[in-house]
């Protein structure tokens, strides 16, 4: 009997500007929802910041009581910076607001790097795809709600998308 491969099949990140906000959200709700669907094993999902100021530090407290409202496992979550030579270690890499899209951009060494960038927006079906999802960083409860409701909308289509890529590749390695 051929060993069991217990490597991702797809392999996602989300990168917002600090990583302890909108990011760590997107990351403990696309767990969630991907745990719900059944394939959870087959993805892996991470998240990052362009910027390094807030490296080691645990999610926004307003971000944990949002998901924890929302229903939503709150994260063992430490932040972290993308590092530019991991491009390679993702089929995708979604990004909140044109700034992190810009420095992602400017990171990548070719356009095959490029190409694996997109705004959560274009998979939220009420925004259009250039939308940005606010930072919530220096608003009130009410924002962080209103943020998670739109990062939740998105990565619910972003896995309906993907899902049956996803099973496809699980049948072709008999997982």
């Amino acid at each position: 009997m051929a060993p069991v491969d217990h490597s991702p099949i797809f392999r996602l990140t989300f990168v917002c500007t600090g990583n302890i906000c909108r990011s760590p959200m997107a990351e403990a709700i696309t767990r969630s929802l991907a745990r719900e669907h059944g394939f959870e094993r087959d993805l892996e999902i991470t998240s990052a910041g362009t910027g390094e100021w807030h490296v080691g530090e645990q999610a926004d407290p307003r971000t944990r009581a949002a998901l924890d409202r929302a229903g939503y496992e709150v994260p063992n979550h430490r932040a972290k910076q993308f590092d530019p030579a991991t491009f390679e270690n993702y089929d995708l890499i979604v990004t909140f607001d044109r700034g992190q899209r810009r420095i992602l951009r400017a990171w990548a060494e070719n356009e095959a790097q490029r190409m694996l960038i997109h705004p959560l927006c274009e998979f939220d079906p009420l925004s259009n795809a250039a939308g940005e999802v606010p930072d919530p960083y220096y608003g009130n409860d009410e924002l962080f709600d209103r943020v998670l409701e739109q990062i939740e909308r998105a990565c619910k289509n972003l896995l309906t998308q993907i899902e049956p890529a996803v099973r496809a590749a699980r049948r072709e390695t008999n997982r």
